[in-house]
């Protein structure tokens, strides 16, 4: 739990929208990612945990070198990603998987089970067709589903269990990192529980590393050894995810846990909401970029932009307030 598997320093991705003005030559720029840095151990779960529009796919799908970066660096099992060749990168991509989160839409509803789960078999291995089924019989074995279920399209599942197909197809080529975007949005509450049970399961037995992205706390609560606060592209609380849950430091930390719904409030209007809207990524509010929202909000914030520091309990937490 000590090696680093994955490494990521001062990650920026800005996307090019145009010109400021008519007749202006500087251009504008979305800041969906802007200089984010974090370590992923081997054998642990990261939860990213942000609102919608807060750069978390974003930042995942660049780490995958899906989109191209704007500016930094990304380690896995010791190599630059963003230095390699094509055909290098290609070797090193099969150890790096990720579930999406609707499995409707990321299985294709033409291919057969067998065909959907053995794809990147046949993409990176030179093993003939035989092999290839008796492997995807094994992975569907493997998430809890009978072996005939190769012989049917993605539409002849539930929701549960076309996850379960995303899952297999991500274990084909026993990768060291596991991308779970949003695993369990899309399903039932009761199918819910066994996936994550079922990812549990599976990552003690391959020893897999895994990166979460999840509006549901309970679910990161649930999953994750370390957890990352992003808000407007930047991670604003970082560090274990029990010492995180149980205090959180960081105002929007705060802001998101008290929005969680209890059992034992009487009605809508005792649920804590954050007051305002998220501002622009294209023009984000000078200093702290959460000042606009923050009850505690002091001149300060609104001019100097706050550094991550590390606290006593491990953590890291980018506010002006801690330092006082």
């Amino acid at each position: 739990m000590n090696e680093k598997l994955l490494e990521v320093r001062n990650l920026k991705k800005y996307f090019e929208i145009g010109k400021k003005g008519l007749f202006s030559k500087t251009k504008s720029y979305l800041k969906a990612v802007d200089d984010v840095s974090f370590d992923v151990k081997k054998g642990e779960t990261l939860g990213l945990v942000g609102e919608s529009g807060c750069g978390k796919s974003t930042l995942v799908n660049t780490i995958l070198d899906l989109i191209t970066p704007t500016f930094g660096r990304v380690i896995f099992d010791g190599k630059d990603l963003f230095s390699l060749g094509k055909k290098e990168l290609r070797s090193i991509r099969k150890y790096i998987q990720i579930v999406f989160q609707d499995p409707f839409w990321s299985l294709n509803p033409r291919m057969l089970v067998k065909d959907i789960v053995g794809e990147p078999l046949k993409v990176q291995e030179k093993i003939n067709n035989f092999e290839i089924m008796k492997r995807v019989e094994k992975l569907l074995e493997m998430v809890g589903l009978p072996k005939d279920g190769a012989y049917k399209y993605p539409h002849e599942f539930s929701g549960g269990q076309r996850q379960r197909i995303a899952i297999a197809r991500a274990l084909a080529l026993m990768p060291k990192l596991i991308v779970l975007d949003e695993p369990t949005s899309s399903i039932d509450v009761f199918s819910q529980a066994q996936i994550l049970e079922l990812l549990e399961r599976l990552k003690k037995k391959f020893n897999l590393t895994y990166i979460i992205i999840s509006h549901d706390l309970s679910v990161v609560s649930y999953m994750a050894d370390r957890i990352a606060i992003m808000y407007l592209g930047k991670i604003v609380e970082y560090g274990d995810s029990d010492t995180v849950f149980n205090h959180p430091m960081h105002p929007y930390t705060q802001a998101l846990f008290a929005a969680i719904p209890d059992i034992n409030m009487e009605n809508i209007e005792d649920m804590v909401t954050l007051k305002g809207n998220v501002p622009s990524s294209i023009n984000p509010p000078k200093g702290c970029r959460f000042h606009t929202r923050c009850i505690y909000a002091k001149g300060i914030c609104s001019i100097e932009e706050p550094e991550l520091i590390m606290l006593e309990d491990g953590r890291r937490v980018g506010c002006h307030m801690i330092r006082q």
